[in-house]
């Protein structure tokens, strides 16, 4: 049993089905995420407007954690990612309409898209938190970032080519469509973990936990400057944000490149976190990605860029699975799961509103082009503290 590597709840239909659902999921959302902030500029809404609103989002993403954690105690996560799923339907289809509405649109879409991925991120760590084989549970991470990266790589350059041919709005709808499909591999089976299960803060073990909570935080924040502010400024800066939509198609092609090196990657460093090494995975990738960040401000050809995506992609794959296999032991040991995965969903928005206010700062006080340079040098430090928690399972 242990070699075929079972989960403590799940069948390996169940497995199959959460691997296709987050296979679906992230293509819906990289179809059409990376180029948001990129077409709210297209549309006249400044950088420094951008830069608040994604501040604002992740802030109030922090109120709806623990609501989140609630839903997956009472109903089970398998219906929060069904819930989610669902959300992100209407966010999409009335994002596209941004042109005619406004910032009402806007707001809406930054709403239930706020919930949906709050709902989400932590209904899929308690799901897939339960693996069961302590020798092999870096090799089953490993899986299901094979399945991620082949999504998020590959979805980018479809949708920028969607959105050169047909308009940006063509990928908000077929990111709807996709956020459909990926609903249906959860239909097929019932709950696999205990529902009606109440959330219990009473001797939360916060000494055991709280390094990886601070750690989380600086996740959050590297989150938002590896994916919103560096697209927006490889899009303005670079590539050059013009009306006829090519930008969205050179943007997702570089955005895509990193597929091979992230499939390449995600195998061997699940190898080494079963072979015991994933403190020094998660230390090495940390100071790599740092250093990705600061060389940021320095790129001007979009071959650069691509070069950039690709180490990046190998450094945050690194210290995000030698991390989340410790997250996992973590979890376990504290004997409070959704309650401490509830934490780590808000001290990630708590990073990623943080990162937005810097970036906001940086914009508004150094200006639109140099205030996002500078703010990768100021993300760059944050970054370091992604490798400080002391997890239990790293000890030697």
């Amino acid at each position: 049993m242990l070699r075929r590597h079972f989960w403590r709840y799940a069948t390996f239909s169940e497995v199959a089905e959460l691997y296709a659902s987050r296979m679906l999921r992230m293509l819906a959302i990289n179809i059409s995420a990376a180029f948001m902030s990129v077409f709210l500029y297209q549309n006249h809404y400044s950088i420094q407007f951008i830069a608040g609103y994604w501040a604002m989002y992740y802030f109030l993403k922090i109120f709806m954690s623990f609501p989140a954690a609630k839903y997956a105690a009472l109903f089970g996560p398998k219906h929060g990612i069904l819930l989610s799923n669902l959300l992100y339907i209407p966010s999409m289809i009335i994002f596209a309409f941004v042109p005619q509405f406004g910032i009402v649109a806007i707001c809406i879409t930054g709403l239930l898209q706020g919930m949906s991925a709050t709902m989400y991120d932590l209904c899929h760590l308690i799901d897939f938190s339960k693996v069961k084989s302590v020798e092999h549970a870096g090799k089953e991470i490993a899986y299901m970032n094979i399945v991620e990266k082949v999504a998020t790589g590959l979805s980018p350059l479809v949708g920028g080519v969607l959105a050169f041919v047909a308009g940006p709005q063509a990928t908000m709808w077929a990111a709807a469509l996709l956020f459909t499909v990926a609903s249906v591999p959860l239909f097929k089976t019932g709950e696999p973990t205990t529902t009606h299960q109440k959330i219990d803060f009473r001797g939360f073990p916060w000494r055991l936990v709280w390094r990886s909570l601070v750690a989380e935080a600086a996740v959050g924040f590297d989150v938002v400057a590896s994916g919103t502010v560096w697209a927006l400024l490889v899009a303005v800066a670079i590539l050059g944000v013009d009306s006829n939509n090519e930008v969205y198609a050179q943007l997702g092609a570089l955005l895509s490149v990193v597929v091979l090196a992230a499939l390449a990657a995600s195998y061997a460093y699940g190898s080494l976190i079963d072979k015991k090494r994933g403190g020094e995975l998660l230390r090495i990738t940390v100071i790599a990605n740092a250093l990705v960040h600061t060389s940021r401000p320095f790129v001007n050809t979009p071959a650069i860029v691509a070069g950039v995506n690709v180490a990046n992609e190998v450094a945050t794959t690194g210290y995000a699975m030698a991390f989340t296999r410790g997250m996992f032991d973590t979890a376990d040991l504290s004997g409070h799961r959704i309650a401490y995965l509830g934490y780590i969903e808000v001290v990630a928005n708590i990073g990623a509103a943080l990162a937005g206010l810097v970036f906001f700062l940086c914009v508004t006080y150094l200006g639109d082009i140099h205030g996002m340079k500078m703010f990768f040098f100021a993300a760059a430090a944050v970054a370091l503290v992604v490798a400080t928690p002391k997890f239990h399972l790293y000890r030697k």
